[in-house]
């Protein structure tokens, strides 16, 4: 057998690789905010959907109370007490407009704020270095 010709490769000093792992480290942590920023980004954009659906809800909830009350007390005045017919008709509208209320608040309720992804990677990335050192 013919012994392997010995190649001289350069080898990285200790500086240089401390050198390297600080790069790397400080390119880790501009992506993971970068990820955080993102992260924020759509959950800002799911509690900016859900607070439209609460204000358009509340909306038509308040004008379906006065439009369906005034048209309750016309409309079943002719059968029987106009209070009567408004309060019915005034009683259904709302449990429709508050329907569309509660969907909104649920919306809100699970909108996250928190990065949670980001969370993760950099207590992966922790544990990285760590296990580095």
């Amino acid at each position: 057998m013919q012994a392997r010709p010995q190649i001289d490769m350069p080898r990285e000093s200790f500086g240089e690789l401390l050198s390297q792992l600080a790069n790397h480290s400080a390119m880790l942590v501009r992506d993971e905010m970068a990820l955080a920023k993102q992260e924020i980004r759509e959950s800002l954009r799911s509690l900016r959907v859900g607070a439209t659906t609460l204000a358009i809800g509340a909306l038509i909830a308040s004008i379906a109370l006065m439009t369906l009350t005034a048209a309750a007390v016309i409309g079943l005045a002719h059968y029987m007490d106009a209070g009567y017919a408004a309060l019915i008709i005034g009683g259904a509208l709302a449990v429709v407009g508050f329907g569309v209320v509660f969907a909104g608040v649920n919306r809100l309720k699970r909108t996250n704020l928190r990065p949670e992804q980001t969370m993760e990677t950099l207590a992966e990335d922790k544990q990285w270095l760590k296990q580095l050192t």
